[in-house]
């Protein structure tokens, strides 16, 4: 989760997801739409794949990128959980069930 929100710090990684939300883009292709080096560009996508926000495929010359939905979509709803004053007594109720799905199991064999 760490790695997720560090990713989502910066401004440039955000627009970059941005970007990719509709479809994909070849590293060059996200690098002209912003007044940074490529070498910025590449680093932050790198930053983005490491976190696993975005994968990348080689297809001839290009590098291509993509978003991981899941991935993002996961992270965040993890997070709100956690924080969420709503969740925590679900959370428990949840965890009761299963130690207790657990215990029937476990006088069962």
């Amino acid at each position: 989760m760490q790695k997720v929100f560090e990713a989502l710090a910066s401004t440039v990684r955000r627009k970059i997801l941005a970007y990719l939300s509709e479809s994909e883009l070849t590293a060059g292709q996200i690098a002209e739409r912003f007044d940074i080096s490529k070498p910025a560009v590449s680093q932050h996508l790198s930053v983005l794949e490491n976190a696993e926000l975005v994968k990348s495929e080689k297809r001839g010359q290009y590098v291509h990128y993509r978003i991981v939905r899941e991935n993002l979509a996961n992270t965040l709803n993890g997070y709100v959980q956690e924080v969420c004053p709503v969740s925590r007594p679900l959370k428990r109720e949840s965890k009761a069930l299963k130690e207790a799905d657990n215990t029937t199991s476990d006088s069962l064999e």
